[in-house]
């Protein structure tokens, strides 16, 4: 990690640690529509580039069900989870502040009043994209005494893999550019957002719209 990263992550640190804003409850997410999915596999793909527009309200809502929403009446999810356990949470890094996906309610909720996008990857260009999403394990619904390390490791992998290939997916359709992210400081990240220590960052992954 270079000095400067660590730098700018001490200055997020310090910017501001309270969240003087309420949830944000988003709009009903469309579930109907979209590119066929033979089209959007043909049109999967990494990018980097991003323009600074920001996401509208509907298309952050129709994102994040897409990614991990409850599409149910037993509450399961869009994506699967070993033995539906649902242990990756989603936190969306914005402009505007650090939020967690509450799936249940389909809403937002705070957790820290300030920019911290720059801090949510090693690469330039996290800092401009104008969402960022973290994937973090609740580890305490996956690490039983008879799971290994090992196991639980590549269960939440896999669960993460699959919520980001649902964000690709979604991307793909809707003409936005996005691109999952090993690329991560999860020590510093984990103690700007305060996770707990039963919380593990697994991956990131940036959305926007593609650079003009």
């Amino acid at each position: 990690m270079s000095r400067m990263y660590r730098l700018l992550c001490a200055a997020v640190c310090a910017a501001g640690l309270g969240v003087g804003a309420g949830p944000i409850t988003l709009p009903k997410p469309q579930t109907e529509g979209g590119k066929p999915l033979m089209e959007v596999l043909k049109a999967r793909r990494s990018a980097r580039e991003f323009s600074p527009e920001k996401l509208s309200p509907q298309v952050l809502s129709n994102l994040l069900w897409a990614a991990f929403g409850i599409n149910r009446a037993d509450g399961r999810r869009t994506a699967p989870s070993a033995s539906n356990r649902q242990e990756i949470e989603i936190y969306a890094a914005m402009a505007e502040g650090l939020y967690r996906y509450d799936a249940a309610a389909h809403r937002l909720e705070p957790v820290l009043e300030q920019d911290v996008r720059a801090a949510t990857g090693t690469q330039h260009f996290v800092s401009s994209a104008p969402l960022n999403l973290v994937y973090v394990a609740d580890m305490s619904r996956v690490s039983p005494a008879s799971r290994s390390a090992e196991d639980t490791a590549l269960y939440t992998g896999a669960d993460t893999g699959c919520i980001a290939q649902n964000v690709y997916l979604f991307c793909a359709s809707e003409g936005l550019a996005t691109v999952v992210r090993a690329g991560v400081d999860r020590a510093s990240l984990a103690r700007l957002m305060k996770l707990p220590e039963n919380r593990r960052i697994t991956l990131a992954q940036s959305v926007g719209y593609p650079a003009k």
